[in-house]
């Protein structure tokens, strides 16, 4: 995924400048910003969601991102497990069990999303999208409501799962960059 000088605006006010990124080949970029900068609009751009006012995103035909959104976006009725098993299939680095397991939400596959808490919710949606098996990997805020320990354990568990695909990750904190060893920081 590669955009190149893409703008974006919501009425007069622009969020996003002629921003140029090459998201490809296991690449691992921040984007860092405050609140309103336009972090989660990159994103939406990048998955074809909204459009630019100009510029390009350019995507292989066989790209298949994997996505963790600011909301979990768990399916209330299944079980953590059922969640994670439903995008299950050939590229997926490993069992839906096993992801769980990584994510430290063993004791809690069976527990529908309402009994989790914030923390576990997050956990389960990561192991969600790391289940997809898809390239690039684009994360929105992915250590919220995380404690520091946690985050160190979940973000090794990101990078083994993830089998080299390109990383994207959204955050405020400069440290989760370092510890998904993002090469590269954006700021908007």
């Amino acid at each position: 995924m590669e955009l190149k000088a893409v703008s974006f605006s919501y009425g007069e006010e622009e969020v996003i400048k002629e921003l140029s990124l090459d998201l490809s080949n296991g690449r691992r970029v921040c984007v860092m910003g405050g609140s309103g900068r336009g972090k989660t609009t990159l994103m939406r751009l990048m998955l074809g969601l909204i459009e630019p006012s100009s510029g390009k995103v350019l995507r292989r035909p066989d790209e298949r991102p994997s996505v963790v959104f600011q909301e979990d976006r768990l399916l209330p009725w299944y079980s953590a497990l059922r969640n994670v098993s439903e995008v299950h299939g050939p590229r997926s680095p490993a069992s839906p069990a096993e992801l769980l397991e990584a994510m430290e939400l063993s004791d809690a596959r069976d527990k529908l999303p309402k009994e989790l808490s914030g923390g576990m919710q997050r956990r389960c949606a990561i192991a969600r999208a790391l289940c997809f098996g898809g390239d690039p990997l684009l994360l929105d805020e992915p250590f919220k409501g995380l404690d520091p320990d946690l985050r160190g354990r979940v973000a090794q568990a990101i990078i083994k799962y993830s089998r080299g695909a390109s990383i994207l990750l959204i955050t405020h904190d400069e440290k989760e960059a370092e510890l998904l060893g993002c090469g590269e920081i954006i700021r908007l």
